[in-house]
């Protein structure tokens, strides 16, 4: 032991070992600040590199974190902490607006879709060796991507978004590098950040997308990368205009070599035109799931990037599962082909749910954000209090806490499901659950 330090061990790996065990006893706290590598070594007895090979070890295994001449600390939180632990659960009579799901209602009917599809593999079965994209996807995909103006470039198919996501950043960064994320943010992504041992950079958020300002401050500042969502911005609902667009490609453009991946969380369920930011860096990647549109269960996302990103992702996607089903990705083919999905009504029904709610909400004194997809997002002075409150009103709504970095309190509500009468009574218990607390005389 060491004092205040209690690290111990004379080669590197013992060394890592010796902080992990002080981390998880509670020996050395979050946050807490770690020696220098010098004054370490000469405490240990031994050569300053080991000591950089140890921290170097531990930065790689999520345990620590370090700020260039600031130092090395204890990260806040552990790498396997998971924000889908921090939900408020619905009990019997009280109606869950946190979920985030679509609405069954909107979702497109599946049997025909995948009868088809598997009649095509009973006629010809998928072998070992063939192409990991089904042609006829990847014509439907091209076909969208080339419409919306996404550079045209090679194609892979993963198990949803947050699966393309995890592959796109493992192939271009190593543990401790920061990377910006909108905060809020998607909490999953968050999570994936940090079980990665990468470090997450806030980038602050308004409709109209990541704040310009805040990218380069977090660009500026070392981020290697940069996650962006294109439109139905979860929580808040963001969808990135034209102008925004404009003013964060020059944001990239001065600094190419990070990586960019953008995230159409909104594909299939809003009519708000895709302002892609796809090409502006050299390494990038654009992603698409079913998820929202089609059903989460699909587990599917097309993602198209450039070259030395998609092979990356197709090689390492090789060693793993090798590909997704093209029984599944024919019933989606099928599924786009046919226009299962119309986007501009099943944005429409959000849209009038959503803002149904806003404005019911702003008539009663409380601000909400909401401009697209199926979320409303709503800042509130207590955070905690106004959980409980609306749990005991009968309304179950996502706490904040799951999608924010350094943000103010406010709690999230899934429009997907509400319906048209829902609106006042959610509003009122909103408007009452965030107001001051009754006061009590105790005589």
């Amino acid at each position: 032991m060491l004092g205040e330090y209690p690290i111990e061990g004379r080669r590197a790996a013992d060394i890592a070992a010796s902080v992990e065990r002080a981390v998880g006893d509670g020996g050395l706290e979050p946050g807490q600040l770690l020696p220098p590598m010098r004054e370490l070594a000469t405490r240990l007895g031994v050569n300053p590199h080991t000591v950089a090979a140890a921290y170097r070890t531990l930065r790689e295994r999520g345990v620590i974190e370090t700020a260039g001449r600031r130092g090395s600390r204890v990260r806040p939180k552990p790498a396997t902490t998971t924000r889908e632990l921090i939900r408020v659960d619905a009990p019997p009579g009280v109606r869950d607006v946190s979920q985030g799901n679509p609405d069954p209602e909107l979702l497109p009917p599946l049997g025909e879709a995948f009868a088809a599809a598997a009649a095509q593999g009973d006629a010809r079965p998928v072998l070992y060796g063939e192409g990991a994209v089904d042609p006829e996807l990847e014509h439907h995909a091209r076909v969208a991507f080339d419409a919306d103006g996404v550079p045209h470039a090679p194609l892979a198919v993963t198990s949803g978004s947050l699966d393309a996501i995890e592959r796109v950043l493992a192939a271009h960064l190593k543990p401790g590098d920061g990377v910006a994320l909108e905060d809020p943010g998607w909490g999953s992504l968050l999570d994936l950040v940090s079980a990665l041992g990468l470090r997450a950079v806030p980038v602050g958020v308004d409709d109209d997308g990541p704040l310009p300002a805040d990218l380069e401050r977090a660009l500026a500042s070392g981020a290697r990368a940069a996650v962006v969502t294109d439109r139905a911005q979860n929580p808040t609902g963001a969808a990135v205009t034209a102008a925004r667009a404009r003013a964060l490609r020059e944001v990239f453009a001065v600094h190419e070599d990070v990586l960019l991946i953008e995230d159409d969380h909104g594909h299939g369920i809003v009519d708000l035109p895709l302002h892609p930011l796809a090409g502006v860096t050299r390494s990038w990647a654009l992603t698409r799931s079913t998820a929202k549109a089609y059903g989460p269960d699909l587990r599917l996302a097309v993602l198209t990037g450039d070259p030395v990103t998609v092979d990356r992702v197709r090689g390492r996607q090789r060693l793993g599962p090798g590909w997704v089903s093209r029984l599944q990705q024919r019933a989606v083919a099928r599924l786009w082909a046919e226009g299962a999905v119309d986007a501009r009504q099943v944005a429409a029904s959000y849209g009038r749910r959503r803002d149904a709610l806003i404005g019911a909400l702003a008539e009663r004194g409380v601000v909400a954000y909401g401009r697209s997809g199926m979320n409303v997002w709503v800042p509130v002075p207590d955070e905690t209090g106004a959980v409980a409150r609306l749990l005991h009103a009968g309304w179950a709504v996502a706490p904040g806490a799951r999608f924010r970095l350094g943000t103010p309190p406010a709690v999230r509500i899934t429009v997907a499901a509400l319906d048209d009468t829902d609106v006042v009574a959610v509003a009122d218990a909103i408007a009452s659950a965030t107001g001051p607390a009754p006061s009590r005389r105790y005589d």
